[in-house]
């Protein structure tokens, strides 16, 4: 049965915030967000920092799991710590308990790389790290992945049906914000976040805002 990672709603070219798990030397379990973009049907990629735990154990197992969740306290769990063994399956597999599904992925190319035009300084090069999907397991069959791009476009729809009954000061916040949430949606959202994101801005421009 081929693989196409289509069937979790992935969609090539748009990146996705999924939990990724790998095994540490030590034996113990490690997960962290990482957004992850669909690069082909059945290919994955994303740029983790080579100094993260994440990146050392995918360097050195040539694996790793991505898990499919939008329970926000995993995520914030993984963020500020290692998440708790509790959260993990039994098995030597370092899959999510109540995921509701995950890639199993083996990593085809490693390849370090510096953006000179990234916002965040870390002493430690990013890697771009690709990889085959060799397995998707659905828990569930009604899964939602998280894009972020959707979020953004929420927030800027928000602040669009405030921003006329606003000072001038939040209504440069507003306009900032959008110019913000625009810059994720094209880089990460999907075709229908980036169609969307473009008609709210043509509405704000009809407005009279400078956008």
């Amino acid at each position: 049965m081929s693989v196409n990672i289509k069937s979790v709603g992935m969609e090539k070219g748009s990146q996705y915030e999924t939990i990724i798990t790998t095994i540490s030397p030590d034996g113990s379990k490690n997960a962290a967000p990482i957004g992850t973009i669909a690069y082909s049907e059945n290919e994955v990629m994303m740029r983790i920092f080579t100094t993260s735990h994440t990146a050392q154990n995918i360097i050195k197992n040539r694996e790793f799991i991505s898990n499919i969740t939008s329970n926000p306290k995993i995520f914030t769990l993984s963020t500020i710590s290692n998440l708790p063994e509790e959260y993990f399956t039994d098995d030597n597999i370092p899959i999510l308990k109540d995921c509701d599904g995950y890639l199993k992925c083996k990593v085809k190319t490693l390849k370090k790389a510096r953006k000179s035009n990234d916002p965040v300084n870390s002493d430690g090069m990013s890697i771009v790290i690709k990889a085959e999907v060799t397995e998707i397991v659905k828990n569930r069959e009604d899964l939602q992945i998280v894009n972020r791009g959707l979020y953004m476009l929420i927030e800027s729809l928000v602040n669009y049906t405030r921003i006329d009954m606003v000072d001038n000061e939040l209504k440069e916040y507003y306009i900032d914000r959008f110019h913000e949430d625009k810059r994720v949606i094209k880089k990460v959202g999907t075709k229908r976040d980036k169609e969307a994101i473009d008609i709210l801005e043509k509405q704000l421009k009809e407005k009279g805002y400078d956008v």
